[in-house]
């Protein structure tokens, strides 16, 4: 019989994990073998990323890498899917011949069979992209006939009587996890109805789309039955949660349902947009037990030339007056943010603009990016351009600036009291992350490691800050863990 060893890479987000997770589940289903090492594969599936310059290029390299092992004798397959593969899907395929096939999202649910004819040298057309934004959602009803078993314990497939709704943009909900860490990625929706000029995402992911809860609930139940402490909930855009299935406040319903799942520690909430952010959403983040005060705030940029230019809404003022908000039932409460300088148009004032915000805000953590032209957004028609060097000396300055504020939002935390969910212990020291920090952006805690486990969350005095990383001491032994709410079933969700 013909081996059948799949690897899979992936690259860029959190939501790409899952989506990952989701291909795998497919993947063993049809009955391929998961592989950790792309060496030790027959087939070797780049779930790539594809939103700014630097990420192409770390993709195409990914994909050369794969290629590269056909030193040994015997004859890999390589195949690019993910965004990249999806936004360029044949015109990749021609300018990289070193990928065996370039699949898009709609050949996710059958991708099991499409890597079989690969591996028996049957050619497979590469990926058309289209303008998702012109096309309807998937049809609710449809089902899929390559589910995972659901008596597996090692995957999630949605109940057999719930119909799919996952968007045209993802495969449908199944899931098999490739790690084993007790933190875990859970969509809440996929897609954007947002139309900023310098994003293409909307194109190639499509309209957005709200998962129904209970079927998040569903696998935030199974990710804790797989060990998951903390569900690191991720979309396009979170604060749209609910929209398109007639409440816009659903997010707050679910949140206390999701907190609530028995195992769970910590509820985290990615991907906040300004414009939407309401204070029922506010204060839900900040007063429910289980979740983490922590605010994911796209702001982009503080300017309201600029951010007139971006297609977007507010200003330094509004962005204060919404941390003040924040701060004021939720003192401690990490925020983040990323912005983007030399934006087409962005003055020497616009800049400065930007700067008094960051000075003002005090920012838990802050990425910074220079403008680049994507392909296919109307930023890239915009004029006038800043010219690259100042681009250059701009992102310079404001990363400078970036880091010595979130170094001293750190120092302020030395004294006080966190709990930590730790994540690795070697050595006698264990690292976490508190509830202000998010997995691998955000930096983390370092503690003794005697008496804890991987999946513990310890109460801990933050006794040093070294730049946006902590160091702390364990003050009271293990935080308990809060007790469920009665019912397995969440009524009021279930729509």
């Amino acid at each position: 019989m013909t081996s059948r060893r799949v690897a899979l890479v992936t690259l860029g987000c959190a939501r790409n994990e899952v989506d990952s997770e989701e291909l795998a589940a497919r993947l063993a289903a049809g009955g391929f073998e998961l592989v950790d090492a792309a060496a030790d594969a027959d087939a070797v599936v780049v779930n790539t990323c594809g939103f700014v310059e630097a990420a192409k290029k770390d993709s195409i390299d990914t994909l050369l890498q794969a290629a590269s092992l056909n030193t040994d004798g015997r004859t890999r397959t390589v195949v690019a899917v993910g965004c990249l593969a999806e936004r360029y899907g044949e015109q990749l395929a021609a300018s990289l011949p070193e990928a065996d096939a370039v699949l898009g999202f709609d050949h996710y649910r059958d991708l099991a069979a499409r890597l079989d004819d690969l591996l028996a040298g049957r050619p497979v057309p590469s990926h058309a992209p289209r303008d998702r934004r012109l096309l309807p959602v998937v049809n609710s009803d449809e089902r899929t006939a390559d589910r995972a078993d659901p008596a597996d314990p090692a995957d999630f497939v949605s109940e057999p009587d719930t119909p799919a709704s996952g968007p045209a943009s993802g495969p449908q909900p199944v899931r098999r996890r490739l790690g084993s860490g007790p933190v875990a990625a859970v969509k809440l929706a996929s897609g954007c109805d947002r139309r900023c000029t310098f994003c293409a995402i909307p194109s190639f992911r499509g309209a957005f789309v709200s998962r129904r809860p209970h079927e998040v609930l569903a696998e935030a139940r199974w990710l804790a039955a797989q060990g998951v402490r903390e569900l690191h909930l991720v979309s396009e855009n979170s604060t749209s949660y609910g929209k398109d299935l007639g409440d816009i406040r659903l997010l707050e319903a679910l949140l206390p349902e999701l907190a609530a799942v028995d195992g769970v520690a910590r509820v985290r909430l990615a991907y906040l947009q300004p414009a939407e952010m309401r204070p029922s959403l506010v204060e839900a983040i900040a007063t429910t037990p289980g979740v983490a005060a922590y605010y994911d705030l796209s702001f982009q940029h503080s300017s309201p030339t600029v951010l007139r230019a971006m297609r977007r809404f507010g200003g330094t003022d509004r962005f204060l007056d919404l941390l003040e908000g924040i701060r004021a039932v939720a003192p401690d409460a990490g925020i983040r943010s990323n912005v983007i300088v030399g934006f087409p148009g962005e003055t020497a004032a616009d800049y400065a603009e930007l700067e008094r915000f960051l000075v003002a805000a005090r920012l838990d953590a802050v990425g910074v990016f220079g403008y680049s032209d994507e392909d296919g957004t109307e930023a890239a028609a915009l004029r006038p351009k800043v010219r690259r060097d100042v681009i250059a000396r701009r992102l310079a300055r404001l990363s400078s600036l970036v880091e010595t504020i979130t170094a001293e939002r750190a120092e302020q935390r030395v004294g006080q009291l966190v709990d930590v969910l730790v994540e690795s212990s070697e050595d006698g020291v264990a690292e976490g992350r508190a509830e202000h920090q998010a997995p691998e952006v955000d930096g983390s805690v370092t503690l003794p490691a005697a008496g804890l486990s991987v999946g513990d969350v310890v109460r801990c005095l933050v006794v040093r800050a070294d730049g946006v990383d902590l160091v702390a001491e364990p003050v009271a032994g293990l935080v308990p863990d809060r007790a469920g709410v009665p019912g397995d079933e969440p009524l009021a969700l279930a729509r």
